[in-house]
């Protein structure tokens, strides 16, 4: 449930213990607005557990096709060596030809693709054995959408990524055209493409309930209320993390003057954030914990830091482990 108390009230002070690295100096005084919710989403946190209990169950290795929490595994099933040992498909979700791959070479398969991606697939396949034409909002090349347009025969999906895409797609038949979309897009962007979509398709049918994931709303909300409020914006996730990248280009039009997207505290340029009164942190939903107080501790080594927390929706989802895993759990 969505907190609604007035976010002028939704801040709460978090007692931190920072050290200047000159102690006693008189540094310039920071403001700092921690974005809540951000980082893991229970997409990830089910990824990660499904990970370490399948070191715990089979031991080392366990190999990862795709990333998980930014550490590159295997992209493909070329480089996973016959035998027993498990093969982890990540959150994002695999084309149907990789479970494929991996059954005709009898390797050990653990499909940790999010629930929520899995029923995007699943609207998908739904939507052509009803005979649809299928519109996928997404982004080309970001594993999720692959995933996706993989689900069914090539040609059986076309891929929408901007407002100009959905005002020029000349579908087929319009009365026979569904939409799905990805589960980590910009929740403005999205709505805009679907509301042109509709404009031109009344007949289009779309998803009983938002494919957009709740993680990924609920961490553009936050920082859409923090934003206007701070002169800078930092976003703690990897380059190719397409929840991540969506969270800079929320606070940018939201208002900050200076926003960027890190992975780690090496990666910020003091030329810009080393002359800010107050800063807004968040993290993408494959960020840990540990970045985000990475970041603050560097920016408290430079300025006098005070911590603020906006509190927004409280976050209790979540996924059980693979089924191959859930004995390991209950031990």
């Amino acid at each position: 449930m969505v907190d609604s108390t007035p976010p002028t009230r939704r801040f709460r002070r978090e007692r931190l213990e920072i050290m200047a690295v000159l102690p006693g100096s008189a540094l310039p005084r920071l403001r700092v607005l921690l974005c809540a919710p951000r980082g893991f989403c229970a997409g990830v946190v089910r990824a990660i557990d499904a990970v370490e209990r399948a070191l715990q169950k089979y031991g080392p290795p366990v190999y990862v096709r795709h990333e998980i929490v930014g550490a590159i595994f295997v992209e493909e099933l070329t480089q996973v060596p016959d035998g027993d040992r498990p093969v982890i498909f990540s959150a994002h979700g695999v084309p149907k030809s990789v479970p494929e791959e991996a059954a005709n070479r009898k390797l050990f398969a653990i499909d940790a693709t999010c629930p929520l991606v899995t029923k995007v697939h699943r609207e998908a396949m739904v939507h052509a054995k009803r005979g649809r034409e299928i519109l996928l909002i997404g982004h080309t090349g970001h594993p999720e959408t692959i995933g996706t347009m993989g689900q069914l025969p090539a040609g059986s999906v076309t891929l929408i990524e901007t407002a100009e895409d959905a005002r020029k797609i000349q579908p087929k038949n319009p009365e026979a055209l569904a939409y799905v979309t990805q589960t980590t897009l910009s929740v403005d962007d999205t709505a805009e493409m679907v509301a042109i979509l509709k404009e031109r398709f009344p007949a289009i049918t779309g998803p009983h309930k938002e494919d957009i994931c709740y993680a990924t709303t609920n961490r553009q909300e936050a920082v859409k209320n923090v934003a206007p409020q701070v002169e800078a914006m930092i976003v703690v996730g990897a380059p190719n993390s397409s929840n991540s990248q969506r969270l800079r280009e929320v606070a940018e039009r939201s208002g900050c003057r200076a926003t960027a997207l890190v992975q780690r505290a090496d990666d910020i340029d003091w030329n810009v954030f080393g002359n800010v009164k107050s800063l807004g942190i968040t993290a993408g939903a494959s960020a840990p914990e540990v970045l985000v107080e990475e970041i603050i501790d560097a920016f408290a080594k430079r300025y006098d830091v005070e911590v603020d927390t906006y509190a927004g929706p409280q976050e209790d989802v979540f996924f059980p482990l693979p089924r191959e895993l859930r004995d390991t759990a209950a031990e």
